[in-house]
């Protein structure tokens, strides 16, 4: 059995005695050779590899992405009988760390705290001292505040965990209702209810044709004006020009985001202009941590005839 590997992305993977193991680098054209792979472990985005595999590797039966969301894979059309999985529960800590370092990052003014460094300014009074949890109509720390974590997965469900240690009060919205993970988890019927009375909301919905713009303008209207929108999801999910403009007009706290749309996010976008708002580079994920253990268990069930983990519908 031969299993290629992308050398574009560091991973853990020690595959047992009789697979052999093929590195290739996702931006060059695979080897002829090397096109009677079995399967395929690939970061989970477009790319040249990817596109080959999906044309010419007739033998392909797997494609394993270290990506959660393999957007890129499933756009290239592999053939029905070649099973893609994805790196869900791989990133589960990484974002969840993410989301936590972005709403830390903005509520306690991180940013402004940078600027008055390179300014070589003391601003002692002006962050530092004595000051209340919600000082002058915005949020001052996340202690007490009402987290919603939308999109309540694996991922959703750590986040969750990381602010409660914060001593947030965190509930869940996902396609069903009842109780994960200890936690009160709603659907988007009851976001009306919920968003007036969130401090935080924390979005980490996939890309799909039912979230797109899910954070629509009516519903950014509901959310109070001091709360903050961290998107660790997918940037489609958010309507970026109404969260462009409710930052603008002061009706919203901030907004801190891994994700836009488009990506790379434009150098004339309006939100590196935006008041309030931290841009990251898509890097929420970043470390496929325990792949070794789940590409194993994978490569194990392909082996032997049995269904696979992480199965990605199309």
């Amino acid at each position: 059995m031969k299993i290629l590997a992308t050398t574009n992305a560091p991973f853990e993977f020690e595959a047992p005695e009789g697979v052999e193991v093929v590195s290739i680098d996702e931006d060059q054209p695979i080897p002829a050779e090397h096109l009677d792979a079995d399967g395929a472990i690939v970061q989970g985005w477009t790319s040249p590899a990817v596109t080959q595999l999906a044309r010419e590797a007739t033998h392909l039966r797997w494609v394993q992405t270290l990506a959660a969301g393999p957007d890129g894979v499933l756009a290239a059309n592999f053939p029905a009988q070649v099973t893609i999985t994805n790196g869900r529960g791989l990133h589960n800590f990484t974002v969840a760390e993410t989301a936590l370092t972005l709403a830390l990052t903005g509520i306690r003014q991180v940013p402004e705290m940078l600027t008055a460094q390179r300014e070589r300014r003391w601003e002692h009074d002006a962050y530092g001292a004595w000051r209340t949890l919600r000082p002058e109509g915005r949020l001052g720390s996340v202690i007490d505040t009402n987290v919603l974590v939308w999109g309540f997965g694996a991922i959703g469900q750590q986040i969750a965990r990381n602010f409660t240690a914060m001593h947030a009060h965190v509930k869940g919205v996902a396609n069903s209702a009842g109780e994960r993970a200890g936690f009160q988890v709603f659907t988007d019927a009851d976001l009306p209810t919920l968003l007036p009375e969130t401090d935080i909301l924390i979005m980490v919905l996939p890309s799909s044709a039912d979230t797109r713009h899910a954070l629509s303008a009516e519903r950014i209207a509901l959310l109070p004006n001091h709360a903050w929108v961290v998107n660790v999801g997918r940037g489609v999910t958010v309507d970026q020009d109404a969260l462009v403009a409710a930052l603008n007009a002061g009706e919203l706290g901030g907004a801190a985001l891994d994700v836009t749309d488009p990506e790379p996010y434009p150098v004339d976008g309006p939100l590196w202009s935006t008041p309030n708002t931290i841009v990251f580079p898509h890097v929420a994920g970043g470390v496929a941590y325990g792949s070794n253990e789940l590409f194993n268990d994978n490569l194990a069930r392909l082996r032997a005839g049995e269904a696979l983990r992480n199965v990605v519908a199309r």
